[in-house]
């Protein structure tokens, strides 16, 4: 039995702990109040400011992995990563654990065909900075022999409890039967990532001294219009489709001079305005690992919605 520790506790970060508890793992999950939303056997639930050097330092000390899949605030990204990406790197240097971190495609920028690993990190945006910075300090420090460290990478989550940007934002009114309004185009095709396929590359790479020095691409499914998606969960649910249309650009000009989290999506929203695939052939190559089937993404979450607001 391993100790394992894992910052944050959100979907991915749940769905992490779960799969290493499940094959009996020493866990022990890491937030600021300590509190889980859904306490799940053998898994500890430890109060820390990650940001903390040496509180983290000590919490990770004896792990052999150190799980980051903390998440700030989506419009605080650049103030509140740095120094959580520092401590992480100290903890792991200090720990000798290592340091898997939970990324995103944010660091490509725009690109014209389907992202792969070896894909030339090129930002366009404050925040796909603020990733591709993560990773570029993590692998010097990872040549230069001080850490191991590796880094997974998805699209769009959807899942039990991701409020994406087809997740829990949209499911309330699609349930009910009314429009559905998203960012971008309703019609360019889109890659997304299943929260528990997620982890589970996670924790195959957190353990694997093959992947180390490198980031992997999170197995998933072909890519699909949000147009698609609505349409699939609407079919899934049993209930008719419903109209889906682009949220007029103006309006979400508008709406972001009092909605922060609208606004800090203007930067990013190329990202649904044309094609955005990822290839992830060669973390499905390495660890045998082959994306959730579609109708079971969909079923998950559409069942996780109802009992959440069943209860």
């Amino acid at each position: 039995m391993s100790k394992h520790l894992i910052v944050g506790a959100g979907p991915v970060g749940t769905a992490t702990a779960r799969l290493l508890a499940e094959r009996g793992e020493d866990v022990t999950v890491a937030t600021r109040s300590g509190a889980a939303a859904a306490p799940l056997p053998g898994i500890r639930h430890l109060r820390l400011d990650a940001t903390d050097a040496a509180a983290l330092t000590e919490a990770a000390t004896g792990a052999a992995v150190l799980y980051n899949c903390a998440n700030p605030a989506y419009h605080r990204w650049a103030t509140d990563w740095p120094p959580l990406a520092a401590a992480l790197l100290q903890a792991a240097e200090r720990t000798g654990a290592v340091l898997a971190t939970v990324g995103n495609l944010y660091g490509y920028g725009a690109v014209d065909g389907p992202m792969i690993e070896a894909t030339p990190l090129a930002p366009n945006s404050v925040k796909g900075r603020v990733r591709a910075r993560m990773w570029q300090d993590a692998h010097a420090l990872h040549r230069e022999g001080r850490i191991r460290a590796t880094e997974i990478r998805g699209s769009d989550y959807l899942g039990p409890g991701a409020r994406s940007i087809l997740g829990d934002r949209i499911l309330p009114r699609l349930l009910a039967g009314r429009s559905i309004q998203v960012l971008g185009s309703p019609d360019t095709p889109h890659s997304w990532t299943y929260t528990v396929d997620a982890a589970r590359l996670l924790v195959a790479v957190g353990g694997d001294e093959r992947a180390w020095g490198r980031p992997w691409h999170v197995p998933g499914n072909a890519p699909r219009t949000q147009r698609q998606v609505v349409e699939d969960l609407a079919r899934t649910a049993g209930i008719p489709p419903v109209r889906v249309a682009p949220i007029p650009g103006a309006a979400v000009a508008l709406l972001g001079l009092v909605n922060p989290l609208l606004r800090a999506t203007r930067e990013t929203v190329y990202q649904l305005r044309q094609p955005f695939v990822m290839d992830s052939t060669a973390a499905q190559e390495a660890f045998g690992l082959k994306p959730t089937p579609w109708e079971e993404i969909l079923s998950a979450v559409v069942d996780s919605h109802r009992a959440r607001t069943a209860s």
